[in-house]
């Protein structure tokens, strides 16, 4: 179709419209997020009908009309099938796609967003790892990419990078042995903790998922985030309360 365009995204969310078609939030690669019309999405022969699910990955065809972009066809390289056969899986992905729905901006370039979602999708089936700590790590790079993550390599007061064993979620950030009376939120933290929260903030996205911790570590980053997320991603997520019944 003339005037068409080729992207490589994965769909962030859908909604029904009218009697047969299908509203799309795709995050992509050359146009970051777009919403796009995928027309006879519902219908049981239409040839979207596979494309326009929640974490579906691939290369759309789109069109872009007046007001918004239309999908043409789709082809898709990764629908994540693995994650449906587990309802805990399906719910993690929807809490992460959620998630990089409203940590995103339209015209933005959110390809960093794009890969930490593509590989925290896969690493949800990882059973070496664990669906509760790829949730930490996603939480804490995603406020990261986004410009609001903590302070982790050095104590927010004096800016000492030694003995950083208390974490202040309204500091932003880590709190010396020195200057631990500064804040009222302190939480201990331990040295593997810290460890963790660093390589987590200043890896590359493809290194994220390489490694497991302990389940004390598990615990005081579960701690860290939480208290973190809740202070700094002013936004109730859907589907974050569907995590809270597994």
């Amino acid at each position: 179709m003339t005037g068409s365009t080729k992207v490589t995204g994965i769909v962030l969310a859908t909604m029904p419209i009218g009697d047969y078609d299908k509203r799309l939030t795709i995050l992509t690669k050359e146009r970051g997020k777009i919403t796009a019309f995928a027309k006879g999405a519902r219908k049981p022969n239409s040839a979207l009908l596979a494309c326009s699910q929640p974490f579906t990955f691939g290369e759309f065809e789109i069109y872009e009309g007046k007001t918004a972009y239309n999908v043409i066809s789709a082809n898709i390289s990764n629908y994540f099938a693995e994650l449906r056969e587990d309802i805990r899986y399906v719910y993690y992905g929807l809490y992460f796609c959620e998630f990089s729905d409203y940590m995103t901006r339209e015209g933005n370039d959110e390809r960093e967003v794009m890969r930490l979602l593509y590989q925290s999708l896969r690493a949800l089936t990882n059973p070496h790892i664990g669906v509760e700590l790829v949730r930490y790590i996603f939480e804490l790079k995603i406020i990261s990419l986004s410009g609001e993550g903590p302070q982790v390599f050095e104590c927010v007061r004096c800016g000492k990078e030694e003995k950083l064993h208390r974490f202040s979620a309204e500091r932003g950030g880590m709190i010396c042995d020195d200057c631990k009376s500064s804040a009222n939120d302190l939480m201990y933290i331990d040295d593997s903790t810290v460890y963790t929260m660093q390589y987590i903030i200043s890896s590359s996205v493809e290194k994220l998922y390489t490694f497991t911790v302990k389940k004390e570590v598990l615990a005081e980053l579960k701690k860290v985030v939480d208290h973190y997320r809740r202070l700094y991603v002013d936004h109730t997520m859907k589907s974050l309360e569907l995590l809270s019944i597994l």
